[in-house]
């Protein structure tokens, strides 16, 4: 099994939330990247979401978005994100790493050698945003030799039928995406994320995990009263980008606003 589902079978019998942040591998400078990544998984996060910089993120609101455009600007590519996973594997073996981006980027890299270096990295997942299911088969493949987990978006917009489809391809766990969150968390429809997780779950028997409008401790723990991860991405990237000239006051930042956001607290 892979070590996403380990984590998450490891939760579920502790009756608690997973907890994914994100943030966009290199925005700030690889220094300061690596530190963060150490800090995510040092205050709490189960699984990390590290954004593969893509010059065209058009998935991605106007915050991520800069940040790929900053991280790109800087030189950033795939080879960077492989070793920032690599230096943070040869001292942490239990957090999850996820890296979420865009098909182009990993099709110019190859679908073969892709998978092969991120199994040698210790990457645990793979995110592609503008992959849809009925694409996917021929880079499953490649990351199935290595249990390498392919997830997937869901919308509240995703049809029975897609659900249907996405839960034949997809493993480790599920990226809701609330589209009601765009304009922050005050205006997340805890109801509607409800309505459409119950909805989803006549289909999906992975973990799902839900993301968008998670900006503090209240709505994190609401959402994450039936929802089997919370993710905050847009949070952290705007720390990153406020503060990225000073490497001590971000970290403490990031770590700061992980204790605040988190679902549930872990002991650090």
């Amino acid at each position: 099994m892979s070590r996403i589902f380990n984590i998450f079978k490891k939760l579920d019998e502790a009756d608690q939330t997973a907890f994914i942040p994100f943030i966009t591998a290199g925005d700030g400078g690889l220094d300061n990247c690596e530190a963060l990544v150490f800090t995510l998984a040092d205050s709490g996060a189960d699984i990390i979401e590290l954004g593969m910089p893509f010059s065209d993120p058009m998935a991605d609101g106007p915050v991520i978005a800069k940040s790929h455009e900053r991280a790109v600007a800087d030189g950033i590519d795939l080879h960077d994100v492989f070793a920032i996973v690599e230096r943070f594997r040869e001292h942490n073996q239990s957090t999850g790493i996820v890296l979420m981006g865009y098909t182009n980027p990993i099709e110019v890299f190859g679908f073969t050698d892709f998978a092969a270096r991120a199994d040698e990295a210790g990457v645990d997942g793979i995110l592609v945003v503008d992959m849809p299911p009925e694409e996917a088969a021929d880079l499953k493949k490649e990351l199935d030799k290595y249990q390498i987990d392919l997830i997937f978006l869901v919308a509240p917009t995703t049809t029975d039928e897609r659900l249907e489809d996405i839960s034949k391809i997809a493993s480790g766990y599920i990226y809701y995406v609330s589209l009601k969150g765009v304009t922050g968390a005050g205006n997340l429809d805890v109801d509607s994320v409800n309505f459409h997780l119950k909805r989803m779950r006549n289909y999906i028997k992975i973990p799902v995990g839900v993301g968008f409008g998670i900006k503090d401790a209240q709505t994190a723990k609401q959402v994450g009263e039936n929802a089997d991860a919370v993710i905050v991405g847009s949070a952290l990237v705007s720390i990153v980008e406020e503060l990225s000239s000073d490497k001590d006051k971000m970290v403490t930042k990031v770590g700061n606003c992980l204790l605040y956001t988190s679902p549930s607290p872990r002991d650090s």
